[in-house]
């Protein structure tokens, strides 16, 4: 198993991660049992994967719990790193909610007690909130990682410039900065390279990738012809959104293509690429069971060739928004290394055009 830093910090995680959302989850989602997450964990641990990814809104805390004790027995904690995340309601009280001072340190009391630790290793605020000042909640989070709470904080579904008013709060005030970031990024969703990647890369932030295989839209099993009998996306989940099933079903078919011709599956295909993406730390996997956590475990072990990698960038590439159009015109002399990751591939088309 290959490590990474984790942004600019000193912790080192594993390429992979677990997820732990269907832990105690509805069956849509994932309804994996004790029994079955102990299982789960200890194939991760053999693996290699030291961190381990929840939330206290996953489940109404249960996948906490569970997290939790799996991970107090038989020596576990010991070799593993615990994430979690605050922001979303966790009560009927107006005040649960959120990432004022009362919800992060109240939240973060409560995750410690479910998943029985006396300190979390990475506490993520979970989702932006425009309601409470930055000051506050960054304010909040120092405490936390003062008082030994926390070990390192991180944000989770923030915009570029929700992330950089954060960091400045931060640096200003003396304040613990975010060294990570939790984001939604696959070949389906590129999204996140027009302002997120860069801001990772700029500001020293390490990349922890949400549903990389698209809630298993990008695993094989979906074509064009034929789906699964079951799934995310057959039971109603909107994560992530499809806006266009014609071009999705193409990056799909190049997916199989090469899973076919290396004789892996297509998951491992579409977690390598993301491996292999600039400023990405660690994909978080994960499993309705033991079969498909194997198969994305053994994601880490496969290298595309240059040649594959331009084939799945080629069918996946999003359109250069603007200003980055506009950069690429008029700018190519004093673009940075960090601009050229976004508007590089993209400079041969604007010369044809």
């Amino acid at each position: 198993m290959e490590y990474r830093y984790l942004g600019r910090s000193g912790l080192k995680v594993s390429v992979l991660t677990m997820g732990t959302m269907t832990f105690g989850g509805p069956e849509k989602i994932g309804n994996t049992s004790r029994a079955d997450a102990a299982r789960q964990v200890d194939m991760c641990l053999d693996a290699g994967i030291n961190l381990y990814d929840t939330a206290n809104v996953y489940n109404a805390g249960v996948s906490e719990e569970i997290l939790g004790e799996v991970l107090a027995e038989n020596g576990r904690r010991q070799k593993a790193l615990v994430a979690t995340k605050v922001r979303f309601k966790m009560g009927e009280g107006p005040n649960e909610i959120g990432l004022s001072r009362h919800h992060i340190i109240d939240q973060c009391k409560q995750s410690l007690k479910r998943l029985k630790t006396d300190v979390i290793d990475l506490y993520q605020v979970h989702e932006w909130d425009g309601m409470t000042p930055i000051e506050e909640t960054m304010e909040a989070l120092d405490t936390l990682v003062r008082h030994g709470h926390v070990r390192y904080i991180g944000c989770s579904n923030y915009s570029g410039w929700h992330i950089m008013k954060a960091l400045a709060s931060a640096d200003q005030r003396h304040n613990a900065r975010f060294v990570s970031q939790q984001i939604h990024y696959s070949l389906h969703s590129r999204d996140a390279e027009y302002e997120l990647v860069p801001i990772s890369q700029d500001q020293g932030l390490g990349m922890l990738i949400w549903s990389p295989l698209a809630g298993g839209l990008l695993s094989g099993k979906y074509r064009r012809d034929s789906g699964p009998d079951s799934g995310r996306h057959v039971g109603g989940f909107r994560e992530p959104p499809v806006y266009d099933w014609d071009k999705l079903y193409t990056i799909i078919d190049e997916i199989v293509a090469i899973a076919e011709a290396r004789g892996v599956s297509g998951a491992q295909v579409a977690l390598s690429w993301l491996l292999g993406r600039p400023g990405v730390t660690s994909v978080i996997i994960g499993g309705r069971n033991e079969k498909q956590f194997a198969d994305n475990i053994a994601a880490a072990d496969l290298e595309l060739s240059n040649d594959e990698r331009a084939r799945l960038d080629a069918v996946s590439r999003p359109p250069l928004l603007y200003p980055y159009w506009h950069q690429s015109f008029t700018a190519q002399d004093r673009l940075s290394s960090v601009d050229l990751d976004l508007i590089g591939p993209y400079a041969e088309e604007f010369k044809r055009g």
